[in-house]
């Protein structure tokens, strides 16, 4: 039976495919959360999501028989061919049957669009671009995501490939368990304490645009050099200050000043996945209220570290080598105080090995592998 491709558009009954066919895909993983439906639909939305203010994107639904069978994406960042000048546009939001004929229509539809927007590679699954949902999972099947962290079966990687895309990069989630920390790391984290310059603080929820001001812009400062960084605007930064105060704990969040100047920062985020994994993506009626309580009262038993950056202009200096043993060990306190087990940090490039050892000082462990895809469009 031959392969249909419709675009997402205005008409309703696409989008609702596009966003509900994961439930077909994933009917038999434990371990698949599916977002929420109002999330997935803001991000494709032209004037929700800040992306579009630089970017352009299309999203298109397979069926066959008349059955939605898989989904894709394809997006262009032109804040990121203005940066990077590598004519590269994303695929993403890529989730199949294990069917080679669904998957090469799909990623087809998604070359041809990118090709006929001047761009000469498509990479990813990017949805939609680089700090969105990142990766196809290639190992650590066995648990779910985190928050902002995405999931696929083992067959989805392979679908990838047989259409003539390779691996580019992998990005590493690294697990730690709340309350372990190396004595090495302490040993660092009380080096930084004692010194009389260095000063930390939480996010104050009062100043929260400033503050989450402040950490993008360490963020981008520290993120400046990696591959394939684009630096967030400022609607951008607004839109993550408006999510971030639905679900902020400030105890997992610290800014690190010296003299006054803010020289690190850490952000982490309750895992949201582990109490709306039933939610089926519907949060109505009275969902948001009761999520929102299960959060404050019974607390997440999880939680990501998304951003922990150090300004560059102090990663040389010997006297703060211990910056990032301070963040670490700091929230990793306070998450454990609150009840969270198990944690995060995700994700760090595979090659990039001062972080990636870095972690390794502090305890933590690979436990989850995304693979980033790419081909040329000829």
């Amino acid at each position: 039976m031959p392969i249909e491709i419709r675009e997402v558009s205005a008409q309703r009954a696409t989008r609702k495919d596009f966003i509900n066919v994961v439930d077909h895909i994933y009917r038999d993983d434990t371990n698949y959360v599916r977002p929420l439906d109002k999330d997935v639909a803001d991000r494709l939305h032209k004037r929700r999501n800040p992306f579009f203010d630089h970017g352009e994107a299309c999203a298109w639904v397979a069926y066959r028989g008349g059955k939605p069978v898989g989904r894709i994406s394809a997006s262009i960042d032109h804040l990121h061919i203005e940066r990077h000048r590598d004519g590269a546009g994303f695929f993403g939001f890529f989730d199949t049957e294990d069917d080679s004929e669904v998957a090469t229509a799909l990623l087809e539809q998604a070359a041809g669009w990118l090709k006929g927007k001047g761009m000469t590679t498509m990479r990813g699954p990017f949805s939609l671009a680089i700090y969105e949902e990142a990766g196809c999972l290639v190992d650590g099947f066995d648990t779910p995501p985190m928050i902002g962290m995405c999931h696929h079966l083992p067959y989805q990687a392979r679908l990838i490939e047989e259409n003539g895309l390779h691996k580019v990069k992998d990005l590493y989630a690294w697990g730690y368990e709340a309350g372990k920390v190396p004595p090495r790391a302490q040993r660092a984290h009380d080096a930084i304490l004692a010194l009389p310059e260095v000063t930390a603080r939480e996010v104050d929820l009062k100043n929260l645009d400033e503050d989450l001001a402040s950490v993008m812009a360490v963020f981008n400062d520290a993120w400046e050099d990696n591959w394939g960084h684009v630096p967030a605007t400022e609607r951008e930064i607004k839109k993550l200050a408006d999510d971030f105060r639905l679900i902020a704990m400030p105890a997992l969040t610290r800014l690190v000043f010296v003299d006054g100047e803010v020289a690190a920062v850490a952000l982490a985020l309750p895992n949201l996945n582990e109490l709306i994994a039933g939610a089926k993506g519907n949060l109505i009626p009275f969902g948001a209220a009761k999520l929102l309580w299960r959060l404050r009262v019974r607390g997440p038993k999880s939680a990501r570290m998304v951003i922990l950056g150090i300004r560059k202009k102090f990663r040389s200096v010997r006297r703060y080598a211990g910056l990032s043993a301070y963040l670490y060990v700091s929230i990793n306190q306070s998450g454990h105080l609150m009840g969270i087990r198990h944690a995060e940090l995700s994700w760090t490039l595979d090659d990039n090995a001062a972080i990636n050892v870095g972690i390794k000082m502090m305890g933590g462990y690979i436990y989850k592998t995304y693979r980033v895809f790419e081909r040329a469009l000829t």
